[in-house]
């Protein structure tokens, strides 16, 4: 089952997205964080923070990320800036980030341009593979998502974990809001070609069997 949650110890073995959580910040609010794993990024999903790495502050809006690769600092520092905000804090063992950033998904026309399924869907959203695994932490809304060849409901707090080569799709919104998240696409392998992925245009996905 490719669904889990935050904390530790959750995520599948194979995952190289081995844990994340969601951080939500108060006015006048403090969080210290200190790095446990050998990397990490910070996605900010609403409002706006301050990261401060000793005596360096860098200011964070909705919507952009930091990535600690290559830094040493081990211990760091999360303040308001505008707003409540919200960072989803990821970390594992990735070799590369091949994309992350949030997304959206609401109740649209279905494209017509991606991998024919089986299945009704009542979204904008593609059925689509990648040549890396694909993590979707959801933070707003409700939906049912296809993964692997399963639907799946998910909410708030899930994260999907998809294998390369697997065909991912949202097929509806379940809640009053569109469905947010934040996506993570790790190292790149195969044929290592990057974006959303259609056996129309670019071939037979090739799906990696044990990352179910």
């Amino acid at each position: 089952m490719p669904i889990f949650q935050a904390g530790p110890h959750q995520a599948p073995t194979w995952c190289e997205l081995e844990c994340f959580e969601f951080i939500s910040l108060t006015p006048g609010e403090t969080r210290v964080c200190r790095k446990e794993t050998p990397k990490e990024e910070l996605i900010v999903c609403r409002g706006s923070l301050v990261l401060r790495l000793g005596e360096v502050e860098v200011t964070l809006m909705e919507g952009s990320k930091f990535d600690f690769n290559g830094l040493d600092a081990v211990e760091y520092t999360l303040l308001p800036y505008w707003q409540a905000p919200l960072v989803c804090r990821l970390q594992g063992r990735w070799n590369a980030i091949t994309s992350s950033g949030v997304f959206s998904a609401q109740t649209a026309t279905p494209p017509t341009h991606d991998t024919p399924y089986p299945y009704q869907k009542t979204t904008g959203f593609d059925n689509h593979y990648h040549d890396c695994d694909e993590y979707w932490i959801v933070f707003e809304g409700e939906a049912t998502v296809a993964s692997e060849g399963k639907l799946y409901e998910v909410k708030s707090g899930d994260c999907v974990a998809t294998g390369m080569g697997w065909h991912h799709d949202v097929l509806r919104i379940n809640s009053d809001k569109p469905l947010r998240a934040v996506w993570f696409e790790g190292t790149l392998e195969g044929r290592k070609h990057t974006g959303h992925l259609w056996e129309p245009k670019h071939g037979p996905a090739v799906p990696c069997r044990d990352r179910v």
